[in-house]
């Protein structure tokens, strides 16, 4: 079974341009740049190269829609969109020039100014180089940060929290190793919650990337820094996303953060600003 093709407006303007250039075909990506394949350009729609086929309003559209990747599904263009009953947020694909990111409720999970999401998870990598051994990654999202780890890592255990971004992920072309990589093992829970479950000195390495304090004041508390030393080994590595360290904002998170991980035990904590965060060793 051929995965399932989809588009942002990135692959709509190259549809659209060999179209005006009265091209027969055009050299298209079904997977948001991942490969590329010929479309056939006929007068009422394009075709891909298992048979589908979309309208010239519906590449129309997606060439207009710049926050949202569309999945071609039975001839028609479907915006990877998903509200959560759960936690009553919106969330929705949105494309860049290379991964996309998830939006939750129109607030970008990656830093995408300047750098795209793959670029923005191997920073977080490398601040915690060599990855080995366990490896935790508290907040699973996209799943980016997992899929890296588990090029090295022994084992990568990644959490999430709600069912509904695994949702949009399984739609995310970039975002299928998480699904089936033989190394990366889902937990679908409350990290705040789960962690205090894992076995102490039972990770190498930990990824901790939650999202903005407003929205996940837990996962900056005392008490989870406190499970976070636990689990991790003597002389592992923690990463903390913050944020900019140099806006006001993260100059006051990440204050307060320093003081409860020293708190919690970490014996050293420095700031890595190109990966917007900190690291804490043990």
């Amino acid at each position: 079974m051929s995965s399932p093709i989809v588009l942002s407006y990135i692959q709509a303007a190259s549809i659209l341009r060999a179209r005006q250039q009265g091209e027969p075909s055009a050299a298209v990506s079904p997977d948001l740049g991942l490969t590329t394949g010929e479309v056939s350009l006929e007068p009422e729609r394009v075709t891909f190269p298992d048979g589908q086929w979309l309208s010239w309003e519906d590449v129309e559209e997606i060439g207009r829609s710049e926050s949202v990747c569309f999945l071609l599904e039975e001839n028609e263009a479907v915006k990877i969109q998903r509200f959560s009953e759960f936690l009553g947020r919106f969330y929705s694909l949105m494309p860049t020039q290379g991964a996309p990111t998830l939006l939750v409720s129109g607030i970008p999970m990656h830093r995408i100014k300047g750098i795209d999401p793959q670029r923005d998870t191997l920073t977080k990598i490398q601040a915690i180089a060599p990855i080995s051994g366990r490896v935790l990654d508290t907040c699973t999202g996209l799943g980016y940060t997992a899929i890296e780890a588990a090029r090295t890592a022994g084992e990568v255990v990644t959490i999430e929290l709600d069912p509904t971004v695994l949702e949009v992920a399984r739609l995310n072309p970039w975002s299928r190793p998480l699904f089936g990589h033989p190394r990366i093992r889902q937990i679908v829970g409350d990290s705040f919650e789960e962690i205090q479950d894992l076995a102490e000195a039972s990770f190498s390495r930990i990824i901790h990337d939650p999202p903005m304090f407003s929205l996940a004041g837990e996962l900056y508390s005392g008490e989870c820094y406190r499970h976070l030393f636990r689990i991790l080994k003597s002389r592992g590595r923690m990463f903390h996303y913050i944020g900019d360290l140099a806006s006001r904002s993260g100059r006051n998170v990440a204050r307060g953060v320093v003081r409860r991980l020293q708190e919690a035990g970490f014996r050293r904590i420095t700031r890595n600003p190109a990966a917007f965060g900190l690291v804490a060793y043990k």
